[in-house]
């Protein structure tokens, strides 16, 4: 979590400050200006980073562009073994910087050690696929040749969210370097640190100006980068109002735009399912365990059929119940705190008004007794929920789960689609042409049958209507970063 340390204040004493990288060099904010990170956790101060403005990015986008020629001239053989070094020396560090995550973002161990090790894996993907940057040659005419041939775009800027910090700080810049683009990455204001961490191997790795990290408010530092005329390329992760305002800020530069959003993603339970089951897969789909519900991905809206609704509740309550709440560093809690205070109190009033609008508060919905600092919230359960009340049509991106019940197949779908979101979504059946029919008709751009979460390396992620713009994790991506242009060639 981050606080405002005005330009020229004192940092507190013992606590670290983190310059960030630009162009190779590790600098402060032109006017001096930081941001504190806050433990979620314990509320307690545990360092400082820059809070950047327009003219520190317009810095990095100029030591991009300086460096965005060679890089692009780097043959792509040579790019991925960069690549590669990059992600053999973040596994090499996972612990580390797992703990760096926890301590920054609240999330628990287990889950930011999985991100710190699967992010190596990531960054491979696209090591491995960085030749694909190619043309074609079009069918020919006996006095021409015709062909295409793709070119980065030089500079990329890319903004991430603060729900898994070293993830998406490390994979999201994977694409854009295979592509051969300089990449300017603006990491979330709540959790920088980890970013910043990275940078020192980015450093190391690549040549000075292909990777900068530039740290600050999304006001600031996000705005002059998604505006800034040099960088023809932004690609952002997070909410559907800041991706509009990105759209917005690119719009008077006709800049090429991906966004993967939010999400208020359902999961539909058929009433021939073990409900015992289809209850801890509901579990498991919310991303309880990994980020306390903080995921666009998470399937926080529950249609269970009315046939097993009694016994799906009573096994998801008594999952939910096993549930340990509680300090994220240590191996025994499954579930830690929100990201920052005023994500608390946004969540915490998400809760309230559903208690005003009259669903029914089956578990959780406060602060754990045992816990008398940091921002937790106990995953929560609410049942006879409808589509007007705000916890069932807006995304609340946190442990919040809201169950509603249905008995017709086709009334089910409409309420379902009917979301401005369209994320993910999920379906329970046993009868695999009932799971196969709801799968094809649901408006969304990843749909489970059975399962939750699985990505395999290449499948494209990406959401439809305003859950986003684009693909992620796949060939599309990576051809994203890249222009295509065809030459005509006349035979004399």
């Amino acid at each position: 979590m981050t606080e405002t340390v005005q330009a020229g204040a004192t940092a507190p004493v013992d606590v670290p400050h983190r310059p960030m990288l630009v162009g190779g060099e590790w600098v402060d904010a032109a006017d001096g200006a930081r941001l504190t990170s806050v433990n979620p956790a314990t509320e307690e101060t545990i360092g400082t980073f820059p809070d950047a403005g327009p003219a520190d990015v317009d810095r990095a986008v100029t030591a991009a562009r300086e460096a965005a020629e060679g890089w692009a001239a780097v043959p792509w053989r040579r790019r991925g073994e960069l690549l590669r070094e990059f992600a053999a020396r973040i596994r090499e560090r996972a612990e580390e910087f797992a703990r760096l995550d926890v301590a920054d973002s609240g999330n628990p161990l287990a889950g930011m050690l999985a991100d710190a090790r699967s992010v190596s894996d990531e960054i491979g993907y696209y090591a491995g696929i960085a030749s694909e940057t190619k043309g074609f040659t079009a069918p020919q005419l006996p006095d021409s040749l015709t062909f295409t041939e793709r070119s980065p775009y030089g500079v990329v800027g890319r903004i991430i969210p603060f729900n898994h910090p070293l993830k998406f700080a490390a994979g999201k810049i994977a694409a854009p370097l295979a592509a051969g683009n300089a990449v300017i990455l603006k990491p979330a204001e709540q959790t920088s640190l980890s970013a910043l961490e990275m940078g020192e191997i980015a450093a190391d790795v690549f040549p000075p100006g292909v990777v900068s990290v530039v740290t600050g408010r999304g006001a600031g530092a996000g705005n002059a980068l998604t505006s800034h005329p040099g960088v023809p390329r932004i690609a952002f992760t997070g909410s559907v109002p800041t991706g509009g305002a990105v759209l917005r800020a690119a719009a008077e530069h006709i800049k090429h735009v991906t966004l993967e959003l939010g999400g208020k993603n359902p999961l539909i339970v058929f009433p021939d399912v073990d409900p015992f089951k289809a209850a801890h897969a509901a579990v498991a789909a919310m991303n309880l365990v990994r980020c306390a519900g903080q995921s666009c991905g998470s399937a926080s809206r529950v249609y269970v059929h009315d046939d097993i609704r009694d016994a799906f509740l009573d096994a998801l309550v008594a999952r939910v119940g096993e549930l340990v709440v509680g300090d994220p560093s240590e191996e025994g809690s499954d579930v830690g705190p929100l990201a920052f205070r005023a994500h608390y109190e946004r969540v915490m009033e998400f809760i309230e008004s559903g208690k005003r609008e009259g669903a029914t508060l089956l578990a959780g919905g406060r602060r754990p007794p045992h816990l008398d600092r940091g921002f937790y919230v106990e995953p929560t359960v609410f049942a006879d929920v409808t589509e007007d009340m705000r916890i069932g049509r807006e995304e609340i991106f946190g442990p919040v789960m809201s169950v509603f019940a249905w008995s017709d197949v086709d009334d089910v779908l409409r309420r379902a689609n009917d979301s401005e979101y369209g994320l993910t979504a999920n379906v329970w059946a046993r009868d695999v042409t009932a799971a196969h029919r709801m799968a094809r008709r649901l408006e969304a751009g990843y749909v489970y049958v059975n399962g939750t979460g699985r990505r395999p390396a290449g499948t494209a992620f990406g959401g439809w209507k305003h859950s986003g713009l684009g693909k992620e994790n796949s060939l599309e991506e990576l051809l994203s970063y890249t222009r295509e242009k065809t030459v005509n060639i006349t035979l004399t």
